[in-house]
């Protein structure tokens, strides 16, 4: 039976790692959960699924390999350390910082493959390898949620987090003005790392046609919608990949794809353009995702394990051992009190 750790530090990890430890056990193997920080909902977690936050039990459990949505794992857990990323935001800064920590990078698409693999060239200690996203596994067999208003076109307004990128505080009074001046649904889904004070102000906002969203769960969410409206968040590109169009309130790089705009007061407009998007830019959109996501065949988790797999009988291509990275473990070491 083959160990495997899945660790954690934000409640967004459960939706991504979820179809990989599915899986797992379907191999018959196990995996355990290693939560770091105090940022994770314990409550989030199924009853058949063991989790620790102490980390001399995650080196008892001796994985071969740990899976790591997020950007650090310290070196003392045993087997190989594997990025599965936590979203697609390439536009933000630091989706392309190297940090020392992994052995494996498992690339959504062709765009982070040439990234990852020109970023290996210079960083000759990890391998790069195309498998897809786990998160997106169940995308395309998934069921759309229920919303308030199911007869009414449906926009989802998911904004990033990021103070400097978000969309929330300029679309607020424009998006509760049009939830009552129009026959549209919304939905308004929050980053757990969102401004408490803007998810509150949504919330004091809230009636039939602004529903607010707490379910953890994103792609029942997706499948409700007809448009997104966000900024430049990695859910845009996951809304996409159902061939559906995008608007977005100053997108860091906007791209022929998104229905890009600057002024509040062109909410509407760009809403109803989205609405009633022609065959060509659909087509833009399919041509976008193939370059970001191509796979819909929901085996993204198999290919990350083969590729796992195939280090752990082979070896990695990579032809040096990764920097000791002295500083950050020790960090690491103090933090989760382990000397060991």
């Amino acid at each position: 039976m083959k160990h495997y750790l899945f660790f954690i530090a934000q409640n967004y990890s459960f939706e991504i790692l979820r179809p990989l430890q599915q899986q797992i056990k379907a191999n018959g193997d196990q995996v355990l959960w290693f939560v770091y920080g105090n940022a994770v909902n314990l409550d989030l977690f199924n009853a058949d699924e063991k989790y620790t936050q102490d980390a001399a039990s995650a080196v008892e459990f001796n994985p071969l390999a740990s899976f790591v949505p997020g950007n650090i794992i310290p070196n003392f857990i045993p087997g190989i350390k594997v990025q599965v990323f936590h979203g697609f935001e390439w536009k933000k800064k630091g989706h392309f910082v190297i940090r020392d920590c992994f052995d494996l990078y498992c690339t959504q698409g062709p765009l982070f493959t040439d990234k990852f693999k020109q970023l290996a060239n210079k960083h000759p200690y990890f391998d790069v390898v195309e498998t897809g996203w786990p998160k997106l596994d169940p995308l395309f067999k998934t069921q759309a949620m229920q919303v308030n208003c199911p007869e009414l076109p449906c926009i989802l307004f998911a904004p990033t987090f990021s103070p400097a990128l978000t969309s929330a505080p300029d679309l607020f009074e424009e998006i509760v003005h049009l939830s009552h001046q129009k026959d549209w649904q919304w939905l308004v889904k929050f980053h757990p790392k969102m401004d408490k004070y803007w998810v509150e102000q949504f919330k004091q906002a809230a009636h039939a046609k602004l529903q607010i969203v707490e379910d953890a769960a994103i792609s029942p969410v997706l499948h409700a919608a007809d448009v997104i409206l966000s900024d430049t968040s990695s859910i845009i590109t996951e809304f996409m990949l159902l061939s559906k169009p995008a608007v977005t309130y100053k997108n860091a790089q906007p791209e022929p794809e998104l229905i890009d705009f600057t002024n509040p007061k062109k909410l509407a407009e760009k809403i109803e353009l989205a609405l009633n998007a022609d065959e060509e830019q659909i087509t833009r959109i399919n041509q976008y995702t193939a370059r970001m996501h191509p796979y819909q065949d929901g085996l993204s988790s198999s290919r990350i394990l083969a590729a796992v797999d195939d280090i752990l009988q082979n070896g990695k291509q990579a032809p040096k051992k990764k920097p000791l990275n002295l500083v950050r473990n020790f960090k690491m070491r103090k933090k989760l009190g382990y000397w060991k």
